[in-house]
């Protein structure tokens, strides 16, 4: 009897020790893939806070998941980020439908090396991640996956659940669609930082002319204040409009108010800080040297990550 007791504790422990082995193997291969995974679920949300929430529903199904059976951990990771984004993506979508004013996407203070990856720098970006907007949730998950991180249609195919021939179809709807919404030619991070330093400057000083000469005459200012704080609730269009709105704004609070440059969503942008509290995230869209769109984000729920880095990666 006790040597019955002995063989079955010695078989009990052992699978502990195997179950604990997997568990250890699974923390280290969501842990070393944490960051790309949430540069894929950020670029398919918009949202940090929700990203976070599909790394917590990814990480539930990892460490269920038998590891024996999974060939390609990297390539499972990701489908099960995907799935999981795609349902939040369609949540998310009804929730903007019920959002007070523009909704824009949630700015994330990041490190310089991101800007060094140009075709990461630009799928990040506040201009590119609008235009991603006006996909369907499909079509971006696609447009994610392929154009950006370089995946197989068979891979992407795994995620979305669709043929690999259907994932074609997609990829090559969604790539024309961006094409045709994109900014109009690679903007390098220098020019973008040239041109806020003459917006800054113009701000600062109250310098309607000088404003006016770094705006596109089309240019279109978009507010998110998300109900909680006042910004516009509808596009406002125009150099002229735009140009008195900033002014008359700036000149309000000129003695509480500073502007600091900053790294955002891997491209220069302006931080506004209220009595050295940050108030507002201004992150642009330069088109042929000029400022073709501002984004101000002033939802204060929205401005939680600014005050440390966020890690982005292929």
């Amino acid at each position: 009897m006790d040597s019955e007791h002995t063989k079955h504790g010695q078989r009990a422990d052992a699978g502990a020790e195997r179950h604990g082995g997997e568990a250890d193997r699974a923390t280290e291969a969501f842990v070393a893939h944490r960051n790309l995974l949430f540069t894929v679920a950020y670029e398919m949300l918009g949202s940090a806070a929700d990203a976070e929430d599909v790394l917590q529903e990814t990480w539930l199904r990892w460490s269920g998941v038998d590891l024996a059976g999974v060939r390609d951990r990297r390539a499972y990771l990701v489908r099960i980020t995907t799935r999981q984004a795609l349902s939040r993506l369609r949540t998310l979508g009804r929730r903007k439908e019920s959002y007070v004013g523009p909704w824009l996407p949630e700015p994330l203070l990041t490190a310089p090396d991101v800007a060094d990856d140009v075709e990461l720098a630009d799928s990040v970006s506040m201009a590119m991640l609008l235009v991603m907007e006006t996909l369907t949730p499909t079509e971006r998950a696609v447009f994610v996956l392929r154009e950006v991180f370089g995946l197989g249609y068979d891979e992407i195919a795994e995620a979305v659940d669709k043929s690999p021939a259907a994932v074609r179809q997609v990829a090559h709807r969604a790539r024309a669609h961006v094409a045709a919404r994109r900014p109009r030619g690679a903007v390098s991070p220098a020019e973008t930082r040239d041109a806020l330093a003459a917006f800054r400057r113009a701000t600062e000083t109250g310098d309607l002319q000088g404003l006016l000469d770094v705006l596109a005459p089309d240019v279109v200012l978009l507010g998110d204040g998300g109900g909680i704080r006042q910004a516009v609730t509808r596009p406002v269009v125009g150099a002229d409009k735009v140009a008195r709105l900033l002014l008359g704004g700036f000149g309000r609070y000129r003695g509480s108010l500073s502007l600091r440059p900053a790294q955002v969503n891997a491209y220069p942008a302006l931080l506004f800080r209220l009595d050295g509290v940050l108030d507002t995230v201004l992150a642009v869209r330069v088109d042929d040297g000029l400022i073709t769109g501002l984004y101000a984000v002033r939802n204060p729920e929205k401005l939680v990550r600014m005050g440390r880095e966020t890690t982005l990666c292929r």
